[in-house]
């Protein structure tokens, strides 16, 4: 497939997945066929193909030989959604509620950037891992982890494939104190793109998080790539302050609380390690 054949199936991709998801195209309504749209469209039918393939892919059609294809019920999947003032309950309950696939795992030298943010002795080897997590059979999370060999060397690569991570952590001895996390998006590469079943240079949320314990040190470092129809992050504000300074804060978690100048701590939030009872919140 050209470069101009992909941007056009990429267009029309976005363009019904865009209907479909806004509610345009209503659960169980039937899509023009593929002469139909390739007419209307000014597009090849091979290029109609592609894109109807990318949405079933994403389970947002089913095509019934001889009926036509058709809207399935996407509100009958809601997406994960991570309560970023909880985040550390949320990520043992989601591991347990969810299953994963190990791609890698080796000891390495990690790269400065790493090494600087786990603050790691000179020398010091991580523990790299890569794995999928999967919600309903479907992949959700591409997962880049990077503990020090200290603390990995207490469990295998079986352990990973079959257990959550902070548990392994915990079990391991080591007390998670604090973490600090920042989101954004990016764009699919490659690797990405085939363990999440999406095209490359599809967006996805980005999330970096080191976790460190109470003398300071390093426990983890986190790369993770989500799907944003799979995922979201929640968090409960209020207005505080007088006058001018006014602003948005956090209503719950110790460490955001206590840093009551930083409006847009939805971007970039600091947790403390809270030992409640795990809970996995579900956007209807």
């Amino acid at each position: 497939m050209d470069a101009i054949e992909t941007s056009k199936t990429h267009k029309l991709y976005l363009l019904l997945k865009e209907r479909i998801t806004s509610g345009a195209l209503a659960p169980g309504s039937r899509l023009p066929s593929e002469p139909d749209l390739a007419a209307s469209h000014g597009l090849s039918r091979v290029t109609i193909r592609r894109a109807l393939d990318g949405l079933a892919r994403d389970g947002l059609i089913s095509r019934m030989p001889g009926a036509g294809t058709f809207v399935k019920d996407i509100a009958a999947r809601p997406p994960v959604v991570a309560d970023l003032a909880n985040m550390m309950a949320h990520l043992v309950a989601m591991g347990r509620a969810t299953r994963v696939k190990l791609l890698s795992f080796a000891y390495v030298t990690p790269p400065a950037p790493i090494a600087e943010a786990l603050r790691l002795r000179p020398g010091e080897r991580t523990q790299a891992a890569l794995r999928v997590r999967y919600l309903d059979d479907k992949p959700m999370s591409y997962l880049s982890t990077h503990i020090p060999e200290r603390i990995g060397a207490s469990f295998t690569a079986e352990d990973l494939a079959h257990q959550p991570l902070l548990e392994l952590l915990e079990r391991s001895g080591v007390v998670a104190h604090k973490a600090d996390q920042t989101i954004s998006a990016t764009l699919a590469g490659p690797e990405a793109a085939e363990a999440l079943d999406v095209e490359i240079g599809s967006a996805l949320i980005a999330l970096t998080r080191v976790v460190l314990g109470a003398d300071g040190r390093g426990i983890e470092h986190l790369s993770a790539l989500y799907r944003p129809d799979m995922h979201a992050f929640h968090m409960e504000m209020v207005r505080t302050g007088d006058g001018s300074s006014r602003h948005w804060r956090p209503t719950t978690g110790a460490a955001l609380a206590a840093s009551p100048t930083t409006p847009n701590a939805a971007l970039k939030t600091k947790a403390s390690d809270r030992r409640s009872a795990p809970t996995a919140r579900r956007r209807a």
